[in-house]
This record gives structure tokens, C-alpha cells and sequence, in this order.
């Protein structure tokens, strides 16, 4: 199968050299210093299945029809990408890998929906360098149709593909299965406004109870917008309705450990990356979503606002708040 992985960041690397090196034709298309790198120097890839080298074919351009695109940019580029691209797609199947559920409503804008498959990532990577990626832990592909749930032929074979770099599974409702994932990734943004691991941040008692507040504020939206959460992975639904119905201390205990033994190397999560590499980060397509749904239904999300607010003001200023100022800045809301 000849595929464009389009995107070079964390993920589009990781699965790029997967790939290749399962023996599928893959392409590259990244920004123009990326893909200088890479040509130069290859994908280095480190991490938890050991640490080797992918020569891959890289362009600042997609110039040829795929079978597959992968689409790894962050959500806030995908206008960009499928302008720029999207004369060569229309026959192509164009997979979603992107967090949050916005993703796949604006790609249909360039591309028929019978053609987007949706997915979403259970693996993490971080991606400082171009061209350097580190695989940080292992997880499932999952796959599915967003807008509707007749799984189709095309998910069907496309999963013998993927299943070559990630175990893959086909999910009925990917787009409950998002909503879910929007969870797992919202605590992201407290990495991203004090500027440390994702390990550092959350062993943090007073830290992880902000976690907890986070999920508390955003699953009574959830709830009151009619919305149902379907499980993912390693991770089902009830690992939010548990956590928030404990008392808040020993909540907190139990995400910070889970947090904290995520990886053997530092994790960042997706925001703080984009921040470290001087880019505007997917915060309003996480928090954002839940302060979304909320001002759409009259209800309120003060938490997840705040902590939106906070980091754009970190991209902005490009400075971290403390430890300290974060406690402060959102304590009444816990």
C-alpha cells in the first residue's frame, strides 16, 4: 500500500517508521526544516521496543495519489493540510489521528465522508527534535467510522495494515470512544502551563487533585448534555465515573500513581510538546471541547476556561506559571 503519513511530529514519525519498517511504501510530508532532517539523518526512534533507524522517503509536498494519508498534524492545521492537498486525496482513504472530536468535521469539508476513517491513538510518543522520536509506551490503534456505525470494508482492511506497527481495534461508536479520549488527554494542559513531565507535574498530590476537578467539571457536562462515553483500551468508561465519585484525596492518590508510571522516560503530553517546539498547541480541541459543550448548552466549565486561558498565555508569553501560581489560580474550583 502506498501511503502518506502527512505531519511529522511525534506520532506521524513514529507510525511513518513503523511502517517503512514492516515493508509498506511510505512518505513523509512534513515542514520543509523537518523534512531536511530527515532526509539528512533519517527517523531515530528510541523507546520501548529499543532504539533503531528509519531512511524514509520525506517531502515538503504531497506530488503523488497515496492509497492511504494518514493525517498526523495537529487539529489546528488540518484546514492547511487538505488545502494544500487535498486535489491528490479524493480517491484516497484519509485516516483521523488527531485528538479530540473536531477533527474529522473538518475534513469532510475537502473530502468525502465515505473516505474518512477515524482513529484514535492509544500509544504515546514525544517529539522535540526533528526527525528524533521516542516511543514512550505501547497501546492500541482503534478505528472506526465517525459518522455513522456501519463499519465498512475499507475499516476492515485498513486495520490488516495498521495492525502491523499497532495492535488495531475496530470500535462501533469511535465517536463516544473520542469523547472518552478527550478525558484521558485533558490533563495534559497542567504539564503544558508549569512546563515539566507529565511525571514531575503529576506526583504532585495537590497537582492531581486538579485532575480530579478537571474530569469532575467535565463529566457532569457530559452528562448533562446526553453524551455517551464508550471504553476504550486499557482504559474504560468507568475509570472516570470511579475516580470521580471517590473522595477527592484519594482520588488524587490513585491518578498519581497511575500518571507517574507511565513511562520510564519523560512524558510531556501533546500540549506542552507543541509549546517546547514553539507552536500553538490542540488545548481548545481538549478543554476546550468541554468549554465548548457547555456554552452551547447553558451550562458552565470556570475550571477547564481557566486552565485554556492559562496556557494560551504560556504560548503567548512563553512563560510557565509555577507550581504555586496554578494551586492558586484554581483552587476555588476544586
Amino acid at each position: 500500500m502506498r501511503i502518506a503519513v502527512i505531519g511529522a511530529g511525534a506520532i506521524g514519525c513514529l507510525v511513518a517508521a513503523y511502517l517503512k519498517e514492516k515493508g509498506e511504501e511510505v512518505t513523509l510530508v512534513g515542514h520543509s526544516s523537518t523534512v531536511k532532517a530527515i532526509k539528512e539523518k533519517g527517523i531515530s526512534v528510541s523507546g520501548v521496543r529499543g532504539n533503531f533507524l528509519v531512511h524514509i522517503s520525506a517531502s515538503d509536498t504531497l506530488n503523488y495519489i497515496p492509497e492511504l494519508a494518514i493525517l498526523a498534524t495537529k487539529t489546528q492545521d488540518i484546514n492547511c493540510a487538505l488545502q494544500n492537498n487535498s486535489h491528490l486525496l479524493q480517491s484516497s482513504l484519509l485516516l483521523i489521528v488527531q485528538n479530540g472530536v473536531q477533527a474529522d468535521n473538518l475534513a469532510v469539508k475537502y473530502l468525502n465522508k465515505e473516505k474518512i476513517i477515524s482513529s484514535i491513538v492509544m500509544f504515546g510518543a514525544t517529539n522535540l527534535e526533528p526527525g528524533k522520536v521516542v516511543h514512550n509506551f505501547e497501546g492500541s490503534w482503534v478505528l472506526g467510522n465517525f459518522f455513522n456505525h456501519k463499519l465498512s470494508e475499507s475499516v476492515l482492511s485498513l486495520s490488516l495494515v495498521l495492525n502491523k506497527a499497532f495492535p488495531t481495534v475496530i470500535c462501533e461508536d469511535i465517536k463516544g470512544a473520542k469523547y472518552l479520549k478527550i478525558f484521558v488527554n485533558a490533563n495534559n494542559c497542567l504539564p503544558a502551563i508549569i512546563g515539566k513531565s507529565m511525571q514531575e507535574v503529576f506526583s504532585d498530590q495537590g497537582i492531581s487533585r486538579i485532575s480530579i476537578a478537571i474530569w469532575k467539571e467535565a463529566f457532569g457536562i457530559i452528562d448533562s448534555v446526553g453524551l455517551q462515553l464508550v471504553s476504550l483500551p486499557g482504559f474504560p468508561a468507568e475509570n472516570i465515573t470511579k475516580l470521580t465519585s471517590m473522595p477527592v484525596e484519594l482520588a488524587a492518590q490513585v491518578f498519581s500513581q497511575r500518571m507517574s508510571s507511565l513511562s520510564k522516560e519523560p512524558l510531556y503530553g501533546s500540549i506542552l510538546q507543541s509549546i517546547m517546539r514553539g507552536k500553538l498547541s490542540e488545548v481548545e480541541y481538549i478543554n476546550g471541547e468541554f468549554v465548548r459543550l457547555a456554552e452551547e448548552n447553558n451550562l458552565s466549565a470556570p475550571l477547564n476556561k481557566v486552565l485554556v486561558e492559562m496556557v494560551h498565555e504560556v504560548e503567548k508569553s512563553g512563560r510557565f506559571f509555577s507550581k504555586e501560581d496554578l494551586i492558586q489560580k484554581t483552587k476555588e474550583f476544586i
